[in-house]
């Protein structure tokens, strides 16, 4: 299956001729887009690429079955919730153990762990020209990789967007979900989560001469994007400031996926192409569509939210979730700011290092 080929497989993803498409959609728009376009043959042509792979990759996560050899889960709705009712410090996980348990006997029995990622996200997670997934959330699943298994590269790869990260979880697609997921009170009802490996926060981005100033009035009437599932939505649900920021049918028969979208980078490719004034999305995602495309910056002095990425794990499956914090002990100790200073200190400079853990006893 082409969603669950091991790193290093040939990339079946279609690339050629999506930005040409977009052109002919919108042909008054033609000279825009050309002076626009930047990097991997073009941000929109390989956003717009990734719009087609969510079509041929995707799908299986929400009606498909689990890769061979992957024990699948109970239905989520079956799950029963953690408590998190007097929810104060959601990061807070278990202590880190390596004691092997049946989470961990399984991966060990199958030879490969299951990894939900983002293939779209640049310095994150996203496709070289060679097909090979690279970034700061790749070189931590390997990490994780090599901790239970021997070997960074006895790893799958599964990609999934936004709004299917719990569900790829819960029926058992994935084992772990390593894609810039914000822990919240709101998701420790669903997924497990280890303790945060990275703080960010939700901001604004458009375009350079916008008359936007970030998560404020400027909005008004003004068309934002953000992806289905995510906290950037969630924050504009809670309080818009008179944007629009939600499809005429979303989520029905008619939904047209422009505002409210499976894919953060989708929300790139409306940007570029005209079809919205401003992106809300984390700020460390967003620094490197700024990097990608120099026309569009974040607005803003600085996050207007505090969030923390964490790997999520399914509920239950504790001897996983600590294991993984075991990893990331030892990760924060150099393996950390090694990983920072290659793929993100250029767009992110300043971080002195990573989120110092909290645990569910402290």
């Amino acid at each position: 299956m082409a969603d669950a080929m091991p790193d290093g497989a040939p990339d079946v993803t279609p690339r050629a001729g999506t930005a040409a498409d977009a052109r002919q959609r919108l042909p008054h728009r033609r000279g825009r887009l050309t002076g626009r376009l930047r990097g991997w043959g073009g941000v929109a042509g390989m956003a717009a690429a990734c719009a087609v792979t969510a079509v041929l990759t995707l799908v299986p996560l929400s009606h498909g079955g689990p890769p061979t050899g992957v024990t699948p889960g109970a239905d989520p709705a079956a799950v029963p919730p953690a408590k998190a009712d007097d929810c104060t410090s959601p990061e807070a996980s278990l202590r880190p153990s390596s004691a092997d348990g049946p989470a961990i006997g399984e991966i060990k029995q199958r030879g490969k762990l299951v990894v939900g990622v983002d293939q779209n996200s640049y310095r994150w997670g996203y496709r070289r020209a060679d097909g090979r997934l690279e970034g700061f959330d790749i070189d931590l699943a390997r990490a994780i990789a090599r901790d239970i298994l021997g070997d960074p590269d006895k790893i799958i790869f599964r990609a999934v967007p936004t709004n299917q990260r719990i569900t790829a979880l819960n029926n058992g697609t994935v084992d772990l979900v390593v894609r810039t997921m914000t822990i919240n009170c709101a998701r420790i009802k669903q997924v497990a989560f280890s303790t945060a490996y990275f703080q960010t926060g939700q901001q604004v981005l458009a375009p350079r001469q916008s008359a936007i100033t970030g998560f404020d009035g400027s909005l008004k009437g003004r068309r934002v994007c953000s992806a289905e599932g995510s906290t950037a939505y969630d924050a504009l649900e809670k309080d818009p400031h008179g944007a629009v920021f939600e499809d005429e049918d979303d989520e029905g028969p008619g939904d047209r996926d422009r505002l409210t979208v499976p894919n953060q980078l989708d929300c790139l490719v409306r940007l570029q192409l005209g079809e919205v004034d401003a992106v809300v999305t984390d700020a460390a995602l967003a620094a490197g569509q700024a990097a990608q495309d120099p026309s569009v910056e974040l607005k803003g002095d600085r996050p207007f939210t505090t969030e923390y990425y964490g790997v999520a794990a399914r509920l239950g499956r504790d001897d996983l979730v600590r294991r993984v914090n075991k990893v990331l002990e030892e990760y924060r100790t150099g393996p950390w700011m090694q990983a920072y200073a290659k793929w993100l200190k250029e767009d992110l400079p300043g971080i002195p290092g990573p989120p110092a853990p909290k645990y569910l006893d402290n």
